[in-house]
């Protein structure tokens, strides 16, 4: 008998041969798929800071931190903004990136629309992490990016390993708490991390943008139909580990899943995320030099089982599988009750999600003890609150002043 989550090891061979076909199949090309092709990824040589913040004269160090599972993480760090001086940076806060992205996220718009440029040149201490797997964070210890073991991995190890590196090294090195600021994934992450007293006895505020806990409701079109088509146990049967949308086979996976017939992929962003008011469609040329990053497939299988179960859990590796690792046949929930009331928590999210759904915000608000501060803008997307052209007065200026109220900080903007 196979227990719940445990179907991969009896079921998937006839999927992998269907999957298979399917990639052989011939699909054509879809626009997507030609922007990538057609845009070449940037070096990632010299890192972050060299890459995007040095040339826009913003100073910026690059920082490594090893997790306690031996992976090495990228972090940089921006004082001050361009004309600040270094002596007046305010209390550390804490940039998390979401899934598919990395700290370039943070400044892939200009400098008066990117949420890392306004927070340093508003007198904020600001840090950037970059978790596994990300162009950014691509060391270990042992291991190489061609290892298995190297993708063997979920956001829960993201929220138990990396953030607790991450933010003990920005800890140490401030002697200050922190402000954690994540998006999408960043706000998972953080979630399950605000569950553990060593991570949590770090921060002293957390606003998240497009807050995930649960994702029973997820409407994206482009999400549902790989989920129903089980991609995630597919790709681990064919022992793909790796999940790149740069890749060859990544690239053949768009184009199979874009068809005319199921999916119209025109606008893949719209069919990810759901529409998003203000984003710059002309810039996707630039943002696809620095995005999409890889994913393991075993993160993308456990958000999957978020979805088909609507659970906020720790990854599932079925009855046995569970009974090994937890002791339980089924795998503990992270318990968002056992946040502290103390922490103060501000939330930003839209009314056109398909991600983050309003239901499933709105179940995550119940669940905390606090009561979070709440901005919702109807007419928001899923990227909005990273790049729209629009977000430095829709979003950031009342997350600044919840931030500043936080940190005892004057405001000045």
């Amino acid at each position: 008998m196979v227990g719940p989550g445990g179907a991969l090891a009896a079921a998937p061979r006839l999927l992998v041969l269907v999957f298979l076909c399917f990639l052989a199949g011939g699909a054509r090309p879809s626009p997507a798929t030609d922007a990538l092709r057609r845009v070449s990824l940037r070096a990632a040589a010299g890192g972050l800071c060299q890459q995007l913040l040095l040339p826009q004269g913003y100073p910026c160090t690059e920082h490594t931190v090893q997790t306690d599972d031996g992976f090495l993480l990228s972090l940089q760090h921006i004082p001050h903004g361009k004309n600040g001086i270094a002596d007046n940076a305010g209390s550390p806060v804490f940039l998390q990136h979401g899934l598919f992205q990395g700290g370039d996220t943070w400044f892939i718009n200009s400098n008066e629309q990117s949420l890392g440029y306004i927070l340093a040149d508003n007198g904020f201490d600001v840090w950037i992490g970059n978790v596994r797997g990300t162009r950014w964070s691509k060391g270990h210890s042992t291991l190489s990016v061609h290892d298995k073991l190297f993708w063997e991995w979920s956001w829960q190890d993201l929220a138990e390993y990396d953030v607790l590196a991450m933010l003990s090294y920005v800890y140490t090195i401030t002697q200050s708490k922190i402000s954690y600021v994540g998006h999408s994934q960043g706000t998972i992450m953080g979630l399950a991390a605000f569950t553990m007293p060593e991570i949590v006895k770090m921060i002293s505020s957390a606003a998240l943008l497009c807050p995930i806990s649960y994702l029973d409701h997820v409407s994206a079109s482009f999400v549902l139909r790989a989920v129903a088509m089980h991609l995630d146990q597919m790709l681990v049967a064919m022992g793909i580990h790796q999940l790149n949308f740069r890749s060859d086979i990544g690239v053949q996976i768009l184009d199979s899943l874009c068809d005319d017939e199921h999916l119209d992929c025109n606008d893949l962003l719209s069919s990810i995320t759901g529409q998003n008011c203000c984003f710059n469609s002309s810039r996707i040329d630039y943002y696809l030099e620095y995005e999409p990053h890889p994913l393991s497939t075993k993160n993308l299988r456990h958000l999957f089982q978020m979805i088909r179960k609507g659970s906020f859990a720790k990854y599932d590796y079925g009855w046995w599988g569970n009974l090994r690792r937890y002791g339980h046949l089924h795998p503990p929930s992270f318990d968002l009750s056992s946040i502290p009331e103390s922490l103060p928590i501000w939330m930003g999210y839209g009314g056109l999600d398909a991600l983050a759904d309003v239901t499933d915000v709105e179940r995550t608000i119940k669940e905390l003890r606090s009561t979070p501060e709440l901005l919702y803008i109807g007419d928001y997307g899923h990227i909005d609150f990273i790049v729209s052209v629009k977000a430095k007065d829709d979003v950031y200026v009342d997350l600044m002043r919840f931030l500043r109220a936080q940190q005892g900080m004057h405001s000045s903007y």
